[in-house]
């Protein structure tokens, strides 16, 4: 059984850094696509960042370019964001999502990884909250 646990949310100030980490078991990393969302409060859940295992390519969206990177440690089966001149705009609730195995990574690097509906798997959550 796929298990996906987020941890690394916390309070910062604008300007500062955290990073998310999401352990996952039950599953090869091998090929697998795997993504960060986020659900501010009051609005709908949207795709911040993912990450196809067996190439490494990635993907974000463009409010957190520059700023967030996806990476994957294999040996720990654990995924990573790592969020850096964080903004208040960037509160929420972050989940950890995936899709095992994934055969059309491709279409998920460009169009996929931005849907929830996409992903199979999912995480329950940490909550980030930037203050200004």
């Amino acid at each position: 059984q796929v298990q996906l646990a987020e941890s690394g949310g916390g309070s910062v100030q604008a300007g500062g850094s955290l990073r998310l980490s999401c352990a996952a078991s039950g599953f090869s990393y091998s090929n697998n696509c795997m993504g960060w969302f986020r659900q501010p409060p009051g609005k709908e859940r949207e795709g911040v960042a993912a990450i196809y295992t067996g190439s490494g390519g990635t993907n974000y969206a463009d409010s957190v370019k520059g700023r967030f990177t996806i990476s994957i440690d294999n040996a720990k089966n654990t995924l990573y964001l790592q969020m850096n001149s964080l903004e208040p705009e960037d509160t929420a609730m972050y989940y950890c999502a995936a899709l095992a195995p994934c055969f059309n990574h491709a279409y998920f690097l460009t169009v996929g990884w931005k849907r929830a509906t996409y992903f199979t798997y999912w995480g329950q959550g940490t909550q980030v909250m930037v203050s200004s």
